[in-house]
């Protein structure tokens, strides 16, 4: 396409153009809003509005006459594909965050000017970053200004969307007892007050629903918690006068939303405000009074949700069972329509799947976008067909499947990868090496308290033995009912901290992958639940913790190469298949049923 009449260079000229107005030089633009969510409003899809770049994570750098994206390596081709084009530079990273595009901005800024962001979206600790590293150039960084509201004068709105309560018996825990619990956290640190801008913190913490963001059940929204009460900032008409009633029962009162900032400055001097700096932003910060004490730290609420409680488990489990028979469903309809020679599509799976979802008891939504990528589209991590762009399915080949649910007693999360016709061996090498991943991390014993990132390695070991690997994490965690991918762990090659402890009741993704641009991908990913284990040590080298596979749903086996898995393995995977025939028969009948039985039969 013509850079001259691409449309993101239309855009980009016009925020260059407020740039030279407002005298900035560079300008950093996060995939964020005011909340630092990962999915998120239209309002605050800049990234995505300027460039036209779709992925779910990037940054933006743009100077008064140079832009360029910076994605990792999940987005590579995506990202190549829709930047053709625009004139707009690809930089491609190993690591997402805020390094390389501000190494990129100052390389091309000279001593005494100005680079800056809108401080309402950046989170508190990149801004900090951001000052440090400009000082040391001996750049100035301001964060005042919001550019794009002049750039993007069809800029949308605030969404306000009904908020709903999230209520027993699959919210296990009452509000009064989480903000009772926040409360007694703050009380050991001296904090009087905290700040909650976080949506899934938000939202577990109150038992409260929305639909505000795609795919994630949460609302936009701010939370103050103070010694006796709790503001509630949202906007007006989204909690009816029922519910409104009965948080205020539970000490919460509600606020506008954009009356957030000024009561906020009208915390007291003396008041000590617990805040999480990643999860914050540094215009919440700057409002408050400048004599304030700020402690940052996680916020406990983060801490807290990633824990289920044995009765949040049970509900978990139930979900797995239910969207497990959904799948059955749609599996067995979808081989059966391609024995029948029906054309199919990429946007078939999607349709299909999802519908069988739909029936299933305690459904909500999809719990994000389904990627369902056949041959060459499978190695693209971040895949989405389009009406414009899609597969059609036919001949031999892997067809890659990632999808999940929302139900109102979990969140699922689930990858498989089918043959279907003959594939070749270096396809079933490559399907069993991420299997054996997925089997040696899914087995792994390990003590509590171990960080995320020192299991990675593991689900790695067997495609590196082959020199062989992949570019995304190995695990996230994963909300109840919440959000997909929930911290504080990661299982992932990220530089371990201190809240990355694993503890009994988080649920995690392992998912290795393997992916040959241009010919296939490979990806097996299953939920697990951390559970204590007892040895015969009973403890004395302290207390272990193992995996529960949660997800339910066959393996294909159809193209593992046998000569690669030894006994072990296969042991271990005729006993999951034997747990998932056992759970899930009595949620299945006809087709669904027979095609459970085949594809669990021992290996």
């Amino acid at each position: 396409m013509d850079t001259r009449t691409h449309p993101a260079r239309a855009r980009v000229a016009a925020l260059q153009a407020e740039l030279r107005r407002l005298n900035l030089h560079g300008f950093a633009v996060p995939s964020a809003d005011p909340h630092l969510s990962e999915y998120l409003p239209e309002r605050w899809q800049a990234r995505q509005w300027l460039s036209g770049f779709t992925g779910s994570a990037g940054f933006l750098a743009i100077t008064q006459d140079a832009c360029a994206v910076f994605a990792d390596s999940r987005y590579w081709e995506q990202a190549e594909h829709e930047l053709a084009g625009s004139g707009i530079e690809l930089v491609k990273v190993m690591k997402a965050g805020l390094d390389e595009p501000l190494a990129w901005l100052l390389a091309r800024v000279q001593a005494g000017q100005r680079i800056g962001a809108d401080a309402q979206v950046l989170a508190l600790s990149q801004a900090q970053q951001m000052a440090a590293a400009a000082t040391k150039a001996g750049v100035a960084f301001v964060s005042e200004h919001d550019p794009l509201d002049a750039a993007w004068p069809e800029r949308p709105g605030l969404p306000a969307r009904p908020v709903v309560a999230h209520a027993a018996p699959h919210a296990t825990q009452s509000r009064a007892a989480k903000l009772a619990a926040v409360r007694q956290a703050l009380a050991a640190k001296g904090a009087t007050h905290h700040l909650v801008s976080s949506l899934d913190d938000v939202a577990w913490l109150l038992n409260l629903r929305g639909r505000d963001v795609p795919y994630n059940p949460v609302f936009v929204a701010h939370l103050l918690i103070a010694p006796e009460r709790a503001t509630l900032f949202v906007s007006e008409g989204q909690i009816d006068d029922h519910l409104a009633q009965a948080l205020a029962a539970d000490g919460v009162q509600l606020a506008p939303y954009a009356q957030a900032h000024r009561a906020l400055g009208e915390v007291s001097p003396q008041a000590t405000v617990w805040l999480d700096p990643k999860r914050v932003t540094l215009g919440l910060r700057q409002a408050l009074p400048a004599s304030a004490t700020v402690v940052e730290a996680i916020n406990p609420s983060t801490l807290a949700k990633s824990r289920k409680s044995d009765a949040d488990a049970r509900h978990v489990r139930e979900a797995m069972a239910q969207d497990g028979a959904a799948m059955c469903a749609f599996y067995a309809a979808f081989e059966a329509a391609v024995a029948r020679g029906d054309r199919l599509t990429e946007l078939s799976v999607d349709e299909m799947l999802s519908a069988e979802r739909a029936k299933r008891p305690g459904f909500v939504s999809l719990s994000f976008s389904t990627i369902a990528g056949w041959r060459a589209n499978g190695a693209l991590p971040h895949y989405r067909a389009t009406d414009d762009s899609h597969a059609v399915i036919q001949g031999p080949g892997l067809l890659l499947i990632d999808s999940g649910g929302q139900y109102l007693g979990g969140t699922t999360d689930i990858t498989r990868v089918w043959a279907l016709g003959e594939v070749s061996a270096q396809e079933k090498a490559d399907y069993t090496r991420v299997l054996k991943g997925t089997l040696a991390l899914s087995r792994t014993v390990f003590p509590r308290g171990t960080l995320s990132p020192m299991l990675d390695a593991i689900a790695r070991a067997p495609l590196w033995a082959a020199g062989l690997d992949y570019g995304h994490g190995t695990g996230h965690g994963v909300g109840y009912f919440m959000n997909v991918h929930e911290g504080p762990q990661s299982i992932s090659k990220a530089i371990p901290d201190a809240t990355m402890a694993m503890e009994p009741g988080m649920i995690t993704s392992i998912e290795p992958g393997l992916y040959r641009p241009g010919q296939w991908g490979v990806r097996i990913e299953n939920l697990v639940l951390n559970v204590p284990l007892s040895t015969p040590e009973n403890g004395a080298f302290g207390e272990m913790l193992a995996f529960e596979t949660l997800t339910l749903c066959p393996i294909d086996t159809r193209p593992i190469d046998r000569s690669l898995l030894d006994a072990s393995e296969i042991t271990w995977l005729n006993g999951y298949h034997a747990t998932v025939r056992e759970r899930l028969l009595p949620l299945v009948d006809g087709a669904a049923r027979d095609w459970l039985l085949a594809r669990t039969a021992p290996f």
